[in-house]
């Protein structure tokens, strides 16, 4: 809990410092070091023979003074000294160019490097080869965190000659290799995408065995399908998180060798294109991050370095936990709303005291002829809303509600405005091919101009179709994966045109739920829904469970009316209210309390780090709970669930984070009263133990450090 570690100074390959075994909250130890006009010294840190877990150490205020009486702080030292060769820039992707394997090309080709401080915080690095034959320029652009072990990168290929190019292929984004240590082997964490089942987002952990091989794709194109695109490797002594920022059509593969190797390869699954004159492409941005110590530490770093740099900080500010509310399941969608039921609805929530963030308007309120789910006709519908979507923005405007509305550009459906007008932007009559210049102008403006003239808030994206197939087909023999690359760089520059005009707005980012919940989508947006598959209690905690390791933001809507199953979905860190407000006997007393409950513990899903206290289980017979811990208040919630078949009226876990020597208040949401005063000791050692009489029932618990009282 309090971490060990010696520190050491070694002049000369002499140790003239040794430091006594030292732990967390003592105080530091001074000291000073001759150094007698060396060029070289080592400042070691080490574990105290017990191992690294929960050790950290900072050599604090480090300085050398130099023979002229100037001043260098560690902090402020180059990484590489200036004399010293350049690093190592044996490639770490791969491709095939006119039949030739890049490793062998790079080596003979023209090389540039670039590099850019940013913010202090990061360092870009910009690497560029050129063919002198074709003129092809492979560009990779890197950036290395300095707070985080963490670092990604982009390639892009472009033709600067006067004729296509020859054949390139292959394209592998990531093409590593990793050795380990020892008698354990390599176990690849990673979870399953979506379904549309309970089973959404299921942690897994697979032992990668000797000459074994292991392939992850989605099957339709949209990167969340069935497969999740962010992976942690852990091999003895530590591993690296791996995530592929695509949202297409990835593959990842893990190939063991008979000896210790692994072998690691991602990126976008079919390549085999000649450019054109001037043409680019890109590929999959990859992110690795390295960790030691163990699995669940390691999570808890990306959490942190997603809250940081991975999820949208609309006017530089973090994100706060939502609640939006709709009426959807009262007026399928919007197909029967009007502009009186939306406006009822939104004065029924504040009426009942339910504050709510933003009015949700659904699928359904554009011009089409058969209703949903017909979408290609991007106009509000006049006859049920006569003065368009605004009126209903500005009644929630006018009452501090922003506004929330749906839209599904890339899927067309014939006899709409898009079909009927401009066939020649769909990719076989049925999507908007954003890599079609044409189309992703028209595409700007007009939502554009919607967003405006309707005075909305935040802009929804749903994307209910696997595209793939119409990629493909769209694809000549020596144009393989050309059409996706387009499509996917039109797609993201798409939201990025929409950011720029619209400075602070999110975008939540749907794909018949998660589908489309990868690295550079989740940069753009929130997942406001993460899942299709609601209404299921023990599936919704296992969403979150799963989820949790890897986005600190996400979440459900229900329109259930108990404890349980609201507790359920209100789990994560968003929560959408759809309760029927025309039912004036519902229990909104319940809902008001478990709406503030959620406004408690949803500050903690975000910003806590994520310790599950229970094995993953979609069984009825089951506790199910988790834990997430804030460093920085000293404080935490725990979440808890009696599965209706569970015999256990009372569970003891152990909790993570504690301070040992401290005490903690910890108090049940459901019980009167200030709670009860425990040792940090005993949380750590013995464990909380929640008793739930309700089966199934549930349990929130908050805990908080108690202040050290002064002596007298």
């Amino acid at each position: 809990g309090r971490g060990s570690v010696i520190f050491s100074v070694n002049v000369e390959n002499q140790e003239v410092f040794k430091s006594p075994i030292m732990h967390g909250g003592e105080d530091g130890i001074p000291l000073s070091v001759e150094l007698s006009g060396v060029r070289d010294f080592f400042l070691n840190v080490s574990d105290a023979g017990d191992g690294i877990a929960c050790d950290q150490a900072d050599w604090a205020d480090a300085k050398v003074i130099l023979e002229d009486g100037r001043e260098i702080w560690l902090g402020d030292m180059p990484l590489v000294d200036e004399q010293e060769e350049p690093p190592d820039t044996a490639p770490f992707f791969s491709f095939v160019y006119n039949g030739k394997p890049s490793l062998e090309l790079l080596n003979r080709w023209e090389m540039k490097r670039e590099s850019e401080e940013i913010n202090g915080k990061r360092m870009k690095r910009i690497l560029v080869w050129n063919d002198p034959k074709t003129l092809l320029e492979i560009r990779c652009e890197a950036v290395e965190y300095k707070d985080f072990p963490a670092i990604e990168w982009t390639l892009y290929f472009k033709n600067n000659g006067q004729k296509d190019t020859p054949i390139l292929s292959d394209i592998r984004s990531l093409d590593v290799r990793f050795e380990r240590c020892g008698n354990n082997e390599f176990i690849l964490h990673h979870n399953k995408g979506t379904f549309v089942r309970a089973d959404d987002f299921e942690p897994l952990s697979t032992v990668l065995l000797p000459d074994a091989r292991h392939r992850f794709a989605p099957p339709g194109g949209r990167p969340c399908g069935h497969v999740f695109p962010y992976f942690n490797l852990e091999k003895p002594g530590g591993g690296v998180i791996i995530v592929v920022g695509w949202p297409g059509q990835w593959a990842a593969e893990f190939q063991r060798d008979g000896g210790n190797g692994l072998a690691v390869r991602a990126g976008q699954e079919l390549t085999h294109l000649k450019l054109h004159p001037g043409e680019e492409i890109r590929a999959p941005l990859m992110l690795l991050q390295f960790w030691q110590g163990d699995y669940i530490r390691s999570q808890n770093i990306w959490r942190r370095w997603m809250r940081e740099w991975g999820m949208p900080k609309p006017g530089g500010k973090p994100i706060e936990p939502l609640n939006p509310a709709c009426s959807s399941h009262q007026y399928r969608e919007m197909i029967d709303a009007s502009e009186e039921n939306q406006k009822m609805f939104i004065d029924r929530y504040l009426e009942e005291g339910l504050k709510i963030d933003y009015w949700w308007m659904d699928a359904g309120w554009y011009v089409n002829k058969t209703g949903w789910p017909n979408t290609g006709t991007w106009e509000v519908d006049k006859t049920r809303f006569p003065n368009g979507l605004r009126a209903i923005c500005d009644h929630a405007h006018a009452k501090g509600v922003k506004s929330l509305v749906w839209f599904e550009p890339e899927r067309v459906t014939p006899g709409t405005w898009l079909s009927e007008t401009h066939p020649e932007w769909l990719l076989q009559g049925t999507i908007l091919n954003l890599g079609n210049p044409e189309a992703w102008n028209w595409l700007v403006n007009h939502i554009d101009k919607i967003l405006v003239e309707e005075a909305i808030d935040l802009y929804r994206q749903d994307y209910n179709i696997d595209p793939l197939s119409f990629w493909r087909a769209a694809d000549s023999e020596d144009r393989k994966g050309i059409t996706e690359n387009h499509y996917i760089t039109g797609y993201l520059s798409y939201w990025d045109e929409l950011l720029r005009r619209h400075p602070g707005m999110l975008i939540d980012s749907c794909a018949s739920g998660g589908h489309r919940n990868d690295m550079e989508t989740m940069r753009r947006s929130l997942p406001f829904l993460r899942s299709d598959f609601l209404h299921h209690a023990a599936g919704n905690q296992g969403h979150t469970y799963g989820l949790s390791f890897w986005l600190p933001y996400h979440g459900t809507g229900s329109s259930q009316t108990g404890k349980y199953d609201l507790r359920s979905a209100m789990s994560g860190t968003h929560f959408i209210s759809v309760w029927d407000m025309r039912n004036r006997d519902l229990d909104y007393n319940l809902f008001r309390k478990l709406i503030s409950d959620w406004r408690i513990t949803s500050m903690f899903t975000l910003r806590g780090d994520y310790y599950p206290l229970t094995r993953y289980s979609l069984k009825e017979d089951v506790w199910m709970a988790w834990q997430f811990h804030r460093q920085d208040t000293d404080a935490g919630v725990i979440q808890a669930f009696r599965r209706r078949e569970s015999a256990s009226f009372g569970c003891q876990f152990r909790l993570y984070g504690i301070d040992p020597d401290a005490s903690y208040r910890a108090r049940n949401l459901d019980q009167d009263g200030d709670g009860e005063i425990i040792s940090g000791a005993a949380l750590m050692n013995q464990g909380l133990r929640i008793v739930i009489d309700e089966k199934p029932g549930s349990a929130i618990i908050v805990y908080k450090k108690e202040p050290v009282k002064p002596n007298r």
